[in-house]
């Protein structure tokens, strides 16, 4: 790597089918190497098995060791240039080769007067070889995403593709400038549903050391990443990505558990899913699982240098959205799991409550008509009781309450799950905790279409009370829109 080096230029034309790709790195020595009597240029281009990088007591941070990738683009390509000037021997040096790197044509070196150097290299694709007529918008696309990850990784580095400067000067501008067409796309979707909102992914960027950058946003579609190691795309992470995961997910972990006391369990996979992380590092004598490079393998210990990530970059990371969208999921997992263990739907007769004087249409046509009555108690009981022998027991119902009811905000999601009373009233009305009451047709699902409380006008009655409409509340606001719940005013004098 040559800090001295300030300009890529790449330029793409499908429909030549020419690519070229310039640098103003230092050049390529032009000498004749001492062992296999060619020149330097010629041997990396034009031979295989042939690389400066096969000593692995030797640290560096570049992508190729074998000697395998500038030699494959030349055997796939039916015509492969390479030009390279050396301002140290003053020299210019151009060979072509054709046929797959089957023909080589001679070296031509020329005088060279300028103090910059510069390396170019040019090749047209086997189009056969790959099945393909011509350069295809596809193809296109994928080659000016690679233009886009070197002007991210290179710091320091202008790039220009096909002539044009690309704005992409940071490792966090090519960040923004991928998420910059996911908050355009939600944009879009969320005007065809009629909805305005100002989005803006909220991204939390650190420069870690002069080996590591992260930057790390919510992911709304699974755990996601895009992570580069010596300027390598590796796109299916490796040891790098999960090195840097680990950290994010550990800190979140010991912050939801204080956050969330009493809930579900959460898995480290789970926190992972939520996350969209982008990698940036160099790693010394990197090893992958295949010579396409999309998976690092080589293990932390050799890495060469450490990433440890800041409190203040995890706590800003905890505040981006993360932890927000991993707790409504908890929520959601929770509110699935009360359902499937605790709800009920509307039926004629239920059995197996204690204490239940069920109303007689209860859960039937006129179950909408239907009035539930939770008194305070098995002595309120027996006072409704002695009402019904008047208005009659079609649609009424009573069901005493055992002193006061769970406070469902505060209790843990085990407590909500195994308490019996809620449980129990959950049955005898037939509410679902995945289901939102705000029509009077949703209430014809009810087993009743009224819930009464009946207390003592005293602290504890009030409190009694409190606590039932809290419990609904919580759950399914929408029920006391439609006055669902109602009070009988006992008398405070006898």
């Amino acid at each position: 790597r040559d800090a001295n080096m300030s300009t890529i230029k790449i330029d793409i034309n499908p429909e030549k089918n020419i690519i070229s790709v310039w640098n103003d790195g230092k050049g390529i020595p032009i000498v004749m190497h001492k062992d296999h009597n060619v020149f330097v240029p010629t041997l990396i281009f034009g031979h295989l098995l042939t690389s400066s990088n096969y000593d692995d007591k030797q640290k560096k941070v570049t992508g190729g060791r074998n000697g395998y990738g500038a030699k494959l683009c030349n055997i796939f390509s039916t015509k492969f240039s390479v030009e390279t000037a050396c301002s140290e021997s003053k020299q210019r040096f151009k060979q072509v080769w054709h046929n797959n790197m089957g023909k080589a044509g001679e070296p031509v070196i020329k005088d060279f007067s300028s103090s910059k150097d510069f390396t170019c290299i040019t090749f047209s694709p086997d189009l056969a070889k790959f099945k393909m007529e011509s350069l295809d918008r596809d193809t296109v696309a994928l080659l000016t995403r690679r233009a886009y990850d070197i002007a991210a990784c290179a710091r320091g580095v202008t790039v220009f593709l096909n002539g044009q400067k690309l704005k992409v000067r940071t490792f966090k501008d090519y960040v923004e400038l991928c998420l910059k067409g996911i908050d355009k796309d939600q944009k879009e979707e969320d005007e065809q549903n009629s909805e305005t909102k100002d989005i803006k992914t909220k991204v939390v960027h650190e420069v870690v050391n002069n080996r590591w950058e992260v930057c790390v946003t919510v992911s709304e579609k699974g755990f996601q990443h895009s992570s580069f190691v010596n300027s390598i795309a590796t796109t299916k992470g490796g040891t790098h990505v999960n090195y840097v995961t680990e950290q994010i997910v550990d800190k979140m972990m010991a912050a939801i558990k204080r956050k969330n006391k009493g809930g579900i369990a959460i898995k480290p996979f789970q926190i992972k899913n939520h996350l969209w992380v982008f990698v940036n590092c160099l790693i010394e004598n990197p090893s992958f699982d295949s010579q396409t490079k999309e998976n690092m393998t080589l293990r932390a210990k050799d890495f060469g240098s450490k990433c440890e990530l800041s409190d203040k970059f995890l706590k800003a990371v905890q505040s981006c959205g993360v932890m927000e969208n991993v707790l409504n999921w908890m929520r959601f997992k929770e509110k699935a799991q009360l359902n499937k263990k605790c709800s009920s739907q509307k039926q004629n007769k239920i059995k197996g409550i204690p204490k239940l004087d069920d109303a007689n249409d209860a859960g039937g046509k006129r179950s909408k008509q239907c009035t539930l009555i939770l008194t305070e108690g098995d002595s309120a009981k027996t006072l409704a009781i002695s009402g019904l022998s008047i208005v009659g027991r079609d649609l009424y119902g009573v069901f005493p309450l055992r002193g006061k009811l769970l406070n469902v905000r505060d209790a843990a999601h085990k407590q909500i799950l195994e308490n019996a009373e809620i449980n129990n009233i959950i049955k005898i009305i037939g509410l679902q905790y995945n289901k939102k009451y705000n029509t009077e047709d949703d209430l014809k699902s009810l087993r009743y279409g009224h819930m009464m409380i009946m207390t003592d006008q005293d602290q504890d009655g009030s409190h009694i009370k409190g606590l039932v409409i809290n419990f609904i509340h919580s759950n399914w606001p929408g029920l006391l829109k439609l006055g669902f719940v109602e009070q009988f005013i006992t008398p405070i004098v006898k």
